[in-house]
């Protein structure tokens, strides 16, 4: 049986059984939907590599160590937990247990299905005793119903035996932490207290609460069982497991089916009864929706968000695979949020402690707002429940406005080192720069009214506070960290000075289309006036003799770092070289001024963008996933496309083929929505600059075909993009006026338009690092 990936359009398939990397797949084999995430352990849960079940926003505190502390540090973190685990169904084939480290597995596969939204798995295990059974087994996490999962768990016996099925529910179960830090180890050490526990029937419920933060979370389960013949079973329930067992003699051909429903709900201020009443009406409501009803609704849900967010590609199967495979974690991270982060691991893995990054809002929800726009809308919503903290924050450190945390659960700062976290300023300007997208995406003026113009206010109040005007008329924003974490603490960041520039005008375009609201808010005329005025004076440092823009005041004039001195496993530097010589060389861990050249785009001229991508490009290392997705759309867009392709592969390619190594704590949100950046924002060129839609098309190396669809303040299209040509074509709603190319384009629903497509411009010299080139991808259908 040979193990590992199948490729597959429409599904990830894994065979065969790698105990050393269960980890890996556990994390690939995850199910959410924003609220409830499972890894993708096995059904008897063992062997295991690290079992997690979660709730978005349930964390535990503990203390955040200094050696030296200093005034404005956070004094508390906040790690998520694992939460009581409701996927253990263990099955005894006589008296022995189903183990798929004992005995013989003759098949075993597990699949995850992308038009389902379930995972499945098929066994056929032969006992050390020489005993044969089948095994097929559902999972699904409703995509409709928030706080339900459930689970279909069929055995089929190839002789008569007797069959024993245990499902529990176990809290507090042992799970290895990574973390150095060992108040972190001792919080996450049984972090659940019991308080309550009850059985009845075939359905049990668990209820307890964080130790340290208090919050309460409760799960509950009930089941279906069907057999041939009687069955024996009985329920327990103590402080930390409840336990349904079920004994049934099964002949030769039967089938023993069980389902099994989970529900699950936390708050940090309802009562105990309140949540066991909660998570027992979701049981009630999967139980009358049934199993087939779940997966129907699944199925619905999932051709609905196919229709307006696939990607489809022609000539590299595994791409294929990859993309859509991107786009399902994407889609169930955040679609039932609802008013929750969108943590950087989504709800795959305890990875970066569960919390949410600047990676959000300017790596996934772009995808969403085209895609999703209502989980879009419910993360931002998220943001604007938390601006009191944020107020809090940049008064603490003697701002104005509101300073969005750098990491976080709850919406305060969780991150104990300043120079790469609160000198950050630029989350802030993050924040803004995805409310003003989302609204132009949707002229979604309800929300830009009851949250987005708030969001927009604060912080363009913090940068009139953070910044100043020099006396030679320019607006300076000093002493500031860019998205480069090997860069800290500079002067006039670009990319931080163009994204406040676009918070600034931003808030006062909203202020001039709300007046009510901004008289709310206490917006004066002066102020909206000021906003404007430090917008037209941002200092943009430019290097005029070697006709680049400088990633920060003085970065080009930086030592140069010693490349080839470098070898090549020493990366990523942070863990094999100190900081203090990081900060002060040109070396670059991830797209900044890169980043800037897309996602403001309209600061700079094409030739700009095409010295300054030449410039960066030998200097930036990729030290962080979030770079390779945006370097894409930048090759693509100065007519590098096959470099761009290899940058494409590598951001699509990072959690399947695990190129980080860090899979095992979960999946790379920010990278997994490089893939549809990369194809969209770089293939297809979208821009969005003042919610103005435009495409420049061009088709990939060694594909034939690339089609990707959208949605657009209500209407759904599709760009096919092939050799010389590409169709915009109107899926559903009104007519959608956009430009190809820079040329005004109206499509009309009926009436695709079909464009020709110009060459691509001559791309600068470009060249990486030593040891640091993107491994060239080349599609399958184009290998000799």
């Amino acid at each position: 049986m040979t193990t590992g990936w199948e490729v597959h359009p429409w599904m990830l398939r894994w065979n065969g059984l790698a105990v050393d990397q269960l980890r890996r797949t556990e994390s690939v084999f995850a199910l959410s939907n924003g609220h409830l995430g499972m890894r993708g352990t096995l059904d008897e849960g063992e062997p295991r590599g690290l079992p997690g079940t979660y709730l978005n926003g349930f964390y535990e505190e503990h203390a955040l160590p200094y050696g030296e502390p200093g005034y404005g540090y956070p004094e508390a973190g906040q790690t998520v937990v694992n939460v009581t685990d409701g996927k253990v169904i263990r099955l005894l084939v006589e008296d022995e247990p189903l183990d798929m480290r004992y005995g013989r597995a003759h098949v075993h596969r597990r699949e995850l299905d992308f038009r389902t939204g379930t995972l499945r798995r098929h066994t056929e295990w032969e006992s050390p005793t020489g005993r044969r059974v089948t095994v097929r087994t559902e999972r699904l996490v409703s995509l409709t119903q928030r706080a339900v999962a459930a689970i279909l768990y069929e055995v089929e016996p190839s002789e008569d035996v007797q069959l024993v099925l245990q499902s529990d529910l176990l809290a507090n179960e042992p799970v290895e932490h990574d973390s150095d830090d060992p108040r972190v180890a001792a919080a996450l050490n049984e972090p659940l207290v019991s308080d309550f526990a009850h059985v009845e029937d075939f359905r049990a419920v668990l209820a307890h609460h964080a130790r340290n933060s208090g919050l309460r979370m409760a799960a509950a389960m009930d089941h279906e069982l069907e057999v041939e013949d009687g069955v024996r079973t009985e329920i327990r329930a103590e402080k930390d497991l409840a336990r349904f067992t079920a004994a049934v003699d099964v002949p030769a051909g039967g089938k023993l089916r069980l389902v099994k429903y989970l529900g699950y709900g936390w708050s940090a201020q309802r009562s105990v009864p309140a949540l066991r009443a909660q998570v027992e009406a979701a049981l009630a409501g999967a139980r009358q929706t049934g199993w087939e009803g779940l997966l129907a609704e699944q199925r619905r849900f999932l051709d609905d968000f196919w229709e307006v967010a696939d990607i489809d590609l022609q000539g590299d199967d595994e791409m294929q695979q990859a993309v859509r495979f991107a786009l399902f974690h994407i889609m169930q991270a955040a679609v039932r949020g609802e008013t929750r982060a969108i943590p950087g691991k989504g709800l795959t893995g305890p990875g970066y402690d569960g919390h949410a990054f600047w990676d959000t809002e300017m790596f996934v929800l772009p995808v969403l707002a085209y895609t999703v726009p209502e989980a879009a809308r419910d993360a931002l919503r998220w943001r604007h429940s938390t601006l009191g903290k944020a107020r809090e924050r940049a008064a603490v450190l003697g701002q104005g406005g509101a300073a969005f945390p750098w990491r976080s659960i709850s919406g305060a700062e969780c991150s104990a080192y300043w120079p790469a976290s609160t000198a950050a300023f630029h989350v802030s300007g993050d924040v803004s720069h995805a409310v003003a997208q989302y609204v132009n995406a949707t002229g979604d003026t309800a929300f830009e009214r009851e949250c987005g113009a708030e969001i927009l206010v604060e912080t363009a109040r913090l940068w009139t506070s953070l910044g100043h005007h020099d006396p030679h008329g320019g607006f300076r924003i000093d002493g500031v960290t860019g998205p480069d974490e090997y860069s800290a603490v500079e002067d006039n960041n670009v990319y931080t000075n163009l994204i406040a520039q676009k918070n600034l005008r931003s808030a006062a375009d909203a202020c001039d289309r709300h007046p009510d609201v901004a008289e709310r808010l206490d917006v004066t005329a002066e102020e909206v006036q000021g906003w404007r005025k430090a917008a037209d004076g941002m200092v943009i440092p430019f290097d005029s003799l070697l006709g680049v823009h400088e990633q920060a005041e003085g970065f080009t004039s930086h030592a140069e770092w010693d490349f080839d001195g470098t070898d090549a496993d020493e990366y990523p530097l942070l863990l094999n070289r100190p900081y203090f010589d990081l900060y002060r060389k040109q070396v670059i861990k991830q797209a900044d001024l890169v980043l800037a050249m897309h996602v403001r785009g309209d600061a700079f001229t094409p030739l700009q963008k095409a010295r300054n991508f030449a410039y960066y490009e030998p200097r930036t290392v990729r030290d962080s996933s979030l770079s390779a997705g945006t370097q894409a759309v930048l090759a693509a867009e100065v007519g590098a496309l096959q470099l761009a392709y290899d940058y494409l592969a590598e951001a699509v390619f990072t959690d399947v083929y695990d190129l980080h190594h860090n899979v095992h704590n979960g999946l790379h949100m920010a990278s997994l929505a490089g893939a549809w950046v990369g194809l969209v924002a770089g293939f297809g060129g979208m821009r969005d600059h003042d919610g103005e839609l435009s495409f420049a098309p061009r088709l990939p190396p060694g594909l034939t075909r690339m089609a990707f669809r959208m949605s657009f303040r209500g209407t759904r299209f599709a760009v096919e993009v092939e050799p010389g040509k590409v169709t915009y074509r109107i899926v559903a709603g009104g007519p959608l006026h956009t430009r190809h190319h820079g040329v005004p384009v109206v499509v009309e629903p009926g009436l695709p338009a079909t464009l020709s497509t110009p060459d691509p411009p001559e791309p600068p010299d470009l060249r990486q690092p030593p040891h640091r080139a993107p491994v060239r991808r080349v599609p399958p259908g184009a290998r000799p």
